[in-house]
């Protein structure tokens, strides 16, 4: 298998693939309900009404992947952005690639702190959920509908996340 080094997730770094959901992206921060409440705005755009599709949130619990963890094979969805925000306090893996002619490209893996969510462009190449540590809740916002939305694609060889660092 061909290693795959996992990043520090950074929004600059993981802008290619979509949006990292943090405080530090916020257009505009407000102080709301009578000042008790920061509100951080417009984090992450939701990209999700092709051919009428609508915003939906979920929650998918993640089984713990131990390593190696072995990369064979990832998904899109072609009509709309997918967000997935950590509920569970802990560290997890995000393994994305650019688009190459219709089939994922070379993957790129990112440790992503406890507090860091991301927002998967539209039709981005992603592996799914790598929770850690241990069973894993997250919030996802996705797309609605009864269209297909999910294209998968398998590797040739596959890649292989042997160290975290």
């Amino acid at each position: 298998m061909k290693p795959l080094l996992p990043i520090t997730l950074t929004a600059d770094a993981f802008r290619p693939f979509g949006e990292v959901i943090e405080t530090d992206n916020a257009s505009e921060i407000h102080l709301i309900n009578k000042g008790t409440t920061t509100r951080f705005h417009d984090i992450a755009p939701v990209d999700v009404s092709d051919k009428g599709g609508r915003p939906i949130i979920s929650i998918f619990r993640g089984k713990p992947f131990v390593l190696p963890i072995r990369i064979s094979m990832m998904e899109r969805h072609p009509l709309g952005s997918q967000a997935f925000m950590p509920l569970a306090g802990r560290p997890y893996l995000v393994v994305v690639a650019q688009d190459m002619a219709g089939r994922p490209g070379e993957p790129q893996a990112f440790l992503a702190s406890e507090t860091q969510g991301v927002s998967y462009a539209k039709g981005t190449w992603h592996h799914p959920l790598l929770a850690l540590g241990d069973v894993s809740d997250f919030l996802v916002l996705d797309r609605g509908s009864n269209d297909a939305n999910l294209e998968e694609a398998d590797y040739p060889e596959p890649y292989a996340i042997n160290a975290l660092t």
